[in-house]
């Protein structure tokens, strides 16, 4: 399973770093994601590596802002927030994708985590 942390509460301009921690089996050799979900609304991506971190995608509206990242060997994946806004304000979440890259799609994703709040006030 999957365990993302590292949320809470912070004011507009603040930064936040969430931490996914995955098995082993679930990290090894595939693409890792971040989606968030805001009251009321679909679950929507954010930021997407694929295995080798060679591949880095990002929705528009966190680019410049917020860093995707990954530690292989600890089976861990990241995500800098900064400069963050009261609309990022939402249930954030990690997944495994089906292959080894990146992608913004949310069928292409199999195993979903546990998400951590993000609250940010204005």
């Amino acid at each position: 399973p999957l365990q993302a942390s590292g949320g809470g509460l912070v004011q507009a301009g603040g930064s936040l770093r969430l931490s996914c921690a995955a098995s082993r089996r679930t990290f090894s050799n595939n693409g890792m994601g971040w989606f968030r979900q805001a009251p009321g609304k679909e679950r929507e991506f954010e930021a997407s590596i694929s295995w080798s971190s060679g591949s880095i995608l990002y929705a528009d509206s966190v680019k410049g802002r917020f860093t995707i990242s990954r530690d292989n060997p600890k089976n861990t994946m990241y995500l800098q927030m900064n400069s963050l806004k009261p609309e990022d304000t939402a249930v954030y979440c990690c997944a495994a994708a089906l292959g080894s890259s990146s992608s913004r799609a949310r069928h292409e994703y199999h195993d979903w985590g546990q998400g951590t709040l993000v609250t940010v006030s204005s």
